[in-house]
């Protein structure tokens, strides 16, 4: 009931707002690399599991969900410690590092299934661990009338990282004969200078708290019966449903637009590049004219590439105007929302909150996943489009009549 009221647009001061912190800077030159890296293994993992190792989609949609959703209860586990301990940089590490490690597990695991998806989920266990406490540092690090730049900026340094990997995972297998295994050890190599990069540059920031309370799991469980924070969660995890993942669009185009196997990380790269185009413009616009309102018109145009991708429309212009919508997706949605939670959260507990509604996102993204991967399997690729498309519209509808229905106070 209370949201749009304590989100409501403030006026940026042009002495603080237009000042990024070092500490942003260093923790997107962090995910910047990371990204390179990460980037890299995703741009080839649909091939890799559907060409390479026959998966159908069914499978495939598992394995995806494993890539984001599995662990996201460690989210909640890994933003608890770090308010509890007061370390957040500290577990952002251990995060980073596991993921670095994870990257030779892929290396090791053959052709094995088992293997694989072990080897995914460490990785996604190490995001898990990091994602709330990095980004808790950055609300921690920022005037709070900054925060939508301030993580748009942090975005667009992880998009240029995006950008990248696809192109180096190109390079990585034209060089070595289209050898996957080349491309794991090079994104091993490129994890591991992200994590010297935290250790040397990243600054911790600890919250000025109110109360010299240790933070307990009462304390934490308590911010469910805030009401703008309940309604925030509630959103967030609705409009989670309606997102089916990068691999299956990428695939959807593929197919449609029967690209070669050579250009498939393209996709990634067109996607990558819209994101860190519009990550800045886009988070200064939802300083100005309310974070909420950016978030919800993100979810809008991941609509309209579903809608494109469930129409005959094919061709050049349907494929550029559909990975320029996926990026502005990702731009209006990814950093808004934690700028959006950031003020909503006490200092002392910043970081269980935003790993509170990570968390929420997550498994309603391995839901959404895996009965995607189903659909394709049941009623095929345009059959399960359309009922994606039907989703995102009424996901959407419904997120904006809780998010929206509390107008600002005059």
């Amino acid at each position: 009931m209370y949201l749009a009221s304590v989100e409501r647009p403030v006026a940026p001061k042009a002495t603080k707002a237009a000042t990024i912190a070092a500490n942003v800077l260093a923790l997107g030159t962090v995910s910047l690399v990371t990204d390179v890296s990460s980037e890299m293994v995703t741009a080839i993992l649909p091939l890799y599991l559907v060409a390479g190792l026959g998966l159908g989609p069914a499978v495939y949609g598992l394995v995806d969900g494993l890539y984001t959703g599995a662990t996201a209860l460690l989210r909640l586990v890994g933003g608890y410690v770090a308010d509890r301990v007061r370390r957040r940089k500290l577990v952002a590490g251990l995060g980073y590092g596991i993921s670095a490690v994870a990257k030779a597990g892929l290396l090791l695991a053959g052709g094995s299934l088992t293997g694989i998806g072990a080897a995914i989920v460490a990785d996604r266990a190490g995001k898990g661990l990091r994602t709330a406490p990095r980004d808790a540092l950055i609300t921690l690090s920022t005037p709070a009338d900054g925060l939508g730049r301030a993580f748009g900026v942090h975005r667009a340094m992880d998009s240029a990282g995006a950008f990248a990997g696809p192109l180096v995972a190109i390079g990585v297998l034209a060089a070595s004969a289209q050898a996957f295994d080349a491309v794991f050890v090079t994104s091993g190599c490129i994890a591991t200078i992200g994590v010297l990069v935290l250790i040397l540059f990243v600054r911790d920031r600890p919250a000025s708290c109110r109360t010299d309370k240790p933070v307990d799991v009462r304390r934490a469980a308590a911010l469910l019966r805030r009401g703008p924070i309940r309604m925030l969660l509630a959103g967030a995890v609705l409009l989670g449903l309606s997102t089916i993942g990068d691999g299956f669009v990428y695939l959807l185009l593929q197919r449609r637009e029967e690209l070669a196997t050579g250009w498939f990380p393209l996709l990634a790269v067109g996607t990558s590049l819209a994101y860190l185009v519009f990550a800045v413009p886009l988070g200064a616009l939802a300083d100005r004219l309310g974070r909420t309102r950016v978030f919800l018109a993100g979810y809008a145009a991941l609509l309209a590439v579903y809608l494109i991708l469930a129409t005959s429309w094919s061709g050049p212009g349907a494929l550029v105007t559909a990975l320029l919508l996926y990026g502005v997706f990702y731009a209006a949605t990814d950093g808004v929302l934690m700028a959006v939670a950031g003020p909503l959260l006490p200092p002392e507990l910043r970081t269980t909150g935003l790993a509170l509604i990570q968390t929420g996102q997550a498994l309603a993204y391995l839901l959404s996943s895996v009965l995607f991967g189903l659909a394709w399997q049941w009623w095929g690729a345009p059959g399960a489009i359309r009922a994606a498309a039907a989703t995102a519209a009424l996901t959407l509808a419904g997120s904006a009549t809780m998010l929206l229905r509390t107008r600002p106070a005059s």
